[in-house]
């Protein structure tokens, strides 16, 4: 039995896979190989790297080279150690070297060669003697590279280039570094790259519309069960063709929950968003060591100001290329959130900490007959921002977009009592666009979702208040236009100074331009 992936490299045996060999441009790296080149593969983790070098791997030696997977990932705890750092790097190449050749000169050699040379030479002599040794060029597959830091990092990039020039004969005809980050990141206590030797950075990529249907075929094919249009559609949109998230939601659904394990029931898109929910509860590993990144300022830098949906950048050039290699925003512009979601975990994320500390339990937000009332919902919210926001103020990590943290936080307790939120954010929108589903309430049962629009605007310094609200309002109506939503609120959140609460706090209907009621929440 096959089922999909989503811990370490894909077996096609065991696991429902694109061949790894179709995730990037096969006759390129093996022309680069050909030529002698160095270079570079890169791409978010739990994306399929290790995947395709293992394959690329069993390729080359197919075809008459000797080439060796490693990983240096171990060497990561000897920070800046050199000689251990060395000792691990040479360990695990002359392991790996054994079994994936049966040569073992390494293995017999390095250790000897370490002593004799130090950690700053040991690794070209090693693989220069190796090269001079082996029947067959040498082609070294070096994952995991950006785990190393500091003096490691630089010392191997530099042995590695200094032993460039006597390839193929006296060492390696072809390196592979794979890492999270592109070569030009390593930048080590220096202004340019300490290995300006290579030839060309690839990037691996997500996966197509097209390579995520097949995958869900797969499973279709080998157990009879089906997913339906809407299902296949969400997890399309959901996952915009992230590896594991695409995989993750698949086997949630189809393995984890006993109901679908019944194959002869078809998966819903109901039961795609079940799963979307699952798995950012549990904080599943992929998606808390991508919320672990948030913390950092480069991070930071790029992503709040899509929270805060202003115009103005303060993140460089290398800092957004940095997050896009993290795979947190997109390739392509304008700057954005990669997938939905991701867009959902950062909120979530962020505003944990309110959410730890309100009292979810109760649902006094739903009327008799199980239905939304979110004029109450957000009423309340008024009066808590009146009374808690400047505690919270200072509370939130991100502090320029802790308004419209605070409000998602708050409205979060929408999803602990069944319902969902769709989140739209971005850099330059001068807004945050939520989307409320609640499920219909008996006696109908129709399982149809009802929608509301709640979108949030801040108003700063040098902005008046009735043009916000103006704008706004024509914003929410588009929004609601758009979702076919019933109805449409509007929070103006007034953070310009000098302004007294019973300035502040209001509550209005005002009419688009079209004639749509929004109802308007100042505080």
């Amino acid at each position: 039995m096959r089922f999909f992936n989503t811990a370490g490299p894909v077996k096609p045996a065991d696991h429902y896979c694109i061949p790894p060999l179709e995730r990037f441009d096969l006759d390129e790296v093996l022309a680069l190989v050909l030529m002698k080149k160095y270079f570079v593969l890169h791409a978010p983790r739990q994306t399929g790297k290790t995947s395709a070098l293992l394959a690329l791997c069993d390729l080359l030696n197919a075809q008459g080279y000797g080439c060796v997977y490693t990983t240096v990932e171990e060497a990561r705890t000897a920070r800046d150690d050199m000689v251990e750092a060395m000792r691990v790097v040479l360990s695990a190449l002359g392991s790996d070297a054994r079994s994936a050749l049966g040569d073992d000169f390494l293995a017999r050699h390095w250790s000897g060669i370490l002593a004799e040379f130090g950690p700053s030479r040991a690794l070209r002599e090693a693989l220069k003697r190796w090269s001079e040794a082996s029947p067959k060029p040498l082609v070294l597959l070096i994952d995991e590279i950006d785990t190393l830091q500091g003096d490691p990092l630089l010392s191997v990039l530099q042995q590695l280039r200094g032993g460039y020039p006597m390839r193929p004969e006296a060492f390696p005809q072809c390196v592979v570094l794979c890492g999270l980050r592109d070569v030009r990141d390593y930048r080590i206590r220096s202004t340019s790259s300490p290995f300006n030797i290579v030839a060309k950075s690839l990037r691996l990529g997500d996966f197509t519309q097209e390579e995520t249907l097949t995958l869900l075929d797969q499973h279709t094919r080998e157990t009879g069960q089906a997913f339906t249009d809407d299902a296949r559609e969400a997890i399309w949109t959901q996952t915009l063709g992230q590896p594991w998230l695409v995989n993750a939601l698949a086997y949630e659904t189809c393995f984890e929950r006993k109901a679908k394990r019944d194959r002869t029931r078809a998966v819903s898109a109901d039961d795609i968003a079940e799963a979307r929910e699952a798995l950012i509860v549990r904080r599943v590993t992929h998606l808390d060591q991508l919320a672990d990144k948030l913390r950092e300022d480069r991070v930071r830098r790029v992503v709040e100001p899509m929270l805060s949906g202003v115009d103005e950048r303060r993140a460089t050039n290398r800092d957004v290329e940095y997050v896009r290699d993290l795979g947190l925003i997109a390739r392509d512009k304008p700057v954005r959130i990669a997938n939905p979601i991701y867009a959902e975990v950062v909120p979530r994320e962020l505003g944990w900490i309110l959410q730890e500390e309100l009292d979810l339990s109760t649902k006094w937000y739903v009327d008799a007959d199980g239905s939304l009332n979110l004029d109450k919902l957000l009423g309340a919210f008024q009066d808590f921002f009146r009374r808690h926001s400047e505690h919270w103020k200072n509370r939130f990590m991100y502090e320029e977009a802790w308004p419209q943290i605070l409000l998602q936080a708050y409205l979060h307790r929408v999803v602990n009592g069944g319902g969902r939120i769709e989140r739209e954010y971005g850099l330059g929108r001068g807004r945050v666009d939520l989307l409320i589903m609640w499920p219909q309430s008996p006696p109908s049962g129709s399982g149809r979702m009802r929608e509301y629009v709640v979108e949030c605007k801040v108003v700063r310094a040098g902005d008046g208040l009735e043009s916000t609200v103006g704008e706004g309002v024509e914003q929410t109506a588009g929004y609601m236009a758009r979702c076919a939503a019933e109805a449409g609120h509007l929070v103006v959140i007034d953070q310009r100074a000098g302004r007294g609460w019973e300035e502040k706090v209001f509550r209005r209907q005002e009419r688009s331009k079209g004639g749509v009621p929004v109802e308007v929440w100042g505080m």
